[in-house]
């Protein structure tokens, strides 16, 4: 085969630090647009972005020659510096360090599309932590207590 195939889809969730509630109305669809444009710039398309006051949920279609961990690293840390400048009030606005990343079939993205807009019903269930745990073991993901 002369050239390269993929479809590469990833559903990311990442949170603000120590989980504080800093992703206010006030505040989440200029971060959430500001997000998507980043992953656009590295050549990626997010397919659906949404969260609730601690933590985002992002699907997104990456390209094949960018290591996640880099994809992830530019839209973290430029969306913290566009946050203190846009908004001055939110000095202390940060993300945690890590994330988690899962992978999709394209037969489950409206699945997943539909799970990600529904986040704020959600979570009116179901705690974030236990939201995270759930998909570390369906994913068999072996994690340490301490950092979850």
């Amino acid at each position: 085969m002369s050239d390269s195939y993929t479809n590469l889809l990833y559903h990311i969730v990442f949170s603000t630090k120590d989980r504080q509630p800093l992703i206010t109305p006030d505040y989440e669809v200029r971060l959430y647009d500001y997000l998507g444009g980043t992953i656009r710039k590295l050549g990626g398309i997010s397919l659906e972005l949404n969260g609730t006051e601690d933590h985002v949920h992002l699907l997104a279609k990456l390209r094949p020659d960018c290591a996640l961990s880099e994809v992830l690293r530019d839209p973290k840390a430029n969306a913290t510096g566009w946050m203190h400048d846009v908004f001055p009030s939110l000095k202390n606005f940060s993300w945690q360090r890590g994330y988690g990343a899962f992978t999709v079939s394209q037969s489950s993205v409206q699945a997943v599309r539909h799970y990600i807009a529904r986040q704020k019903e959600h979570h009116r269930k179901i705690s974030f932590r236990d939201e995270f745990l759930q998909f570390l073991h369906e994913n068999g993901i072996e994690y340490d207590e301490r950092f979850i």
